[in-house]
Formats: C-alpha cells, structure tokens, sequence
C-alpha cells in the first residue's frame, strides 16, 4: 500500500518527498531516469539525482540544489514554489527586500506572479496627504492595501517584459515621457534602429542601465559611443558612453501607463467663469 502524506507540520521537507514518491510509487531508478531526460534536455548535469543523493535528500543529510529540486518537482507533479517554501524560501519575499533597498530613481521593476495560490496586494486607496512631486516609494503612497489571489492577475502578468518606473526627478524624456510614467520594456529588442521613423512619436526610446542608474532616452549608436538624447524640450543635455563599459541597454519601451495632467493641477469648480481668449495662459 503507497503511504499517505503526513501533516505537514509533522515532517521535514526530505519527508515531504519520500511520502510523495512513496505515494506515487515511483522507485528510486524511475526518478534517476527521468532526471537524466530532464538533464539531458536542459544540458545541464546538475538536474541529475542519483539513488545515493536522493537517499541523503529524502534523510536531510544533504539540501537539494535549485536544479535537483527542479527535477524533483517536475517528476512529483510538485508546485517548485510549494516545496521552496517548505526549506524556508518565500520566493514573495523577494517584493519585500526590493522595495527596502532599490533607489528612488528610474529604474527596473518586477511584475512576476510566482504561485497561484499566493496572495498579491494592490491598492485601494491612496493616502491623501502624500506629497507627488517627491520622490518616495511605492508602497507610502497607499494607504490601504487588499489581497486578491495571485491567480487572478496571471492573465495580465506579461513575463516576457520588463517594467521600468520614470524617476520624479528624471525629465530626460518630457513631455513624451513624464516623470511618474510606468514603462513597459521589450528585453528582445535592444538593437538601436536607425533612422526608421516619420517623427518623435515613433522614434524608438531605450531604457538603459548606466554604472550610476537608469536612463531613458533616444538612443544612437557611432562607434563604440551609446549616445542618449533626450526630447529637445526637457533642456537636458545629450549624453555619451562607451557602449562596451559604461552602458547596456536593457530593452525598448514598448508600453507606457503615464498621467496626462499634474495631480496637483486644480478642477474648475462647476459653474465658475471660464477663461476668455486674453487670459488664456500660452
């Protein structure tokens, strides 16, 4: 008779997975098998399990790697997500970590989902004394937060692209791209294209990483020199780097969540006056 899964606050990870495989019925040699598919399709020895290292993984004599862990998973019918959090690795966690340490400048952000039953927050409400025109973290501009489950999200988690937030301060790209802007950014395609468009609103823009941040920005390529031009009403000056040392272009903004009007611009109250055509700021 296989044996059932024991609670899992009665047993270590390695117990875990001997009482799964036990449950399965599959034998030690099945699962070094399968590990050799799996290793041979990656080209990658590491995802390969002996009986030996199962025997030592299976009695905590020794911790999987991500690779073996992988196999392991994948020949179970395990969630990879599950069983990390089982050797204490919250992989969520990570969201938590780079909110703490990432400057408040431009710069790339994250939108992956690691597993459908994890809980994702999002804002409900936006904290009403907060000042938008300094630069702060995300998370102080909401006041309230809701859970919903990660899987819900997973039809608009795109986990080809690259998100990318335009730093406050940052007015390379104003007006096109004003600061407060979330970018999405296409990693495939970083070749600089040359001369390809009929004006400013179909030139490509770059988000690239410098050995100081981020940038956005016109990018053109002469030589070995990254040139970075920004729109020609932001007065920022044209910058240069050696493509090779100093620069990398992560991508091309292929999408942007901008706001069109200042947030701190006042409504017209109903029924006031409208301007005339003299008072008319130009």
């Amino acid at each position: 008779m296989p044996k059932s899964v024991p609670a899992e606050a009665k047993v270590t990870p390695g117990q875990y997975l001997k009482a799964v495989r036990e449950r399965l019925q599959i034998g030690m040699r099945e699962v070094q098998d399968a590990s050799m598919v799996i290793a041979s399709e990656e080209a990658n020895e590491n995802f390969y399990v002996s009986p030996a290292r199962l025997t030592q993984i299976e009695k905590e004599e020794s911790v999987p790697s991500f690779y073996k862990l992988f196999s392991l998973c994948s020949v179970y019918g395990l969630d990879l997500n599950d069983v990390l959090g089982r050797y204490g690795v919250n992989a969520n966690r990570t969201r938590a970590y780079r909110t703490r340490f990432l400057p408040e400048t431009t710069r790339p952000t994250s939108a992956e989902i690691y597993g459908f039953e994890d809980k994702v927050l999002v804002p409900v409400r936006i904290d009403p004394t907060f000042r938008w025109e300094t630069t702060q973290l995300v998370n102080r501009v909401v006041a309230m937060w809701g859970e919903i489950p990660a899987a819900f999200l997973l039809g608009s988690n795109p986990r080809r692209h690259t998100y990318g937030y335009v730093g406050l301060a940052d007015k390379t790209m104003f007006p096109l791209l004003r600061p407060g802007s979330l970018l999405m950014i296409d990693p495939e395609r970083r070749r600089v294209a040359q001369n390809v468009w009929k004006n400013e609103f179909e030139r490509p823009v770059y988000f690239v990483e410098l050995r100081d941040g981020y940038r956005c920005a016109w990018c053109q390529v002469e030589g070995s020199r990254l040139i970075l031009i920004p729109h020609p009403v932001s007065n920022v000056p044209v910058q240069s780097f050696n493509l090779t040392t100093e620069a990398e272009i992560l991508g091309q903004v292929v999408g942007v969540a901008m706001r069109l009007v200042p947030p701190n611009m006042s409504i017209q109250e109903p029924g006031s006056k409208l301007p005339g055509p003299n008072e008319i700021v130009r």
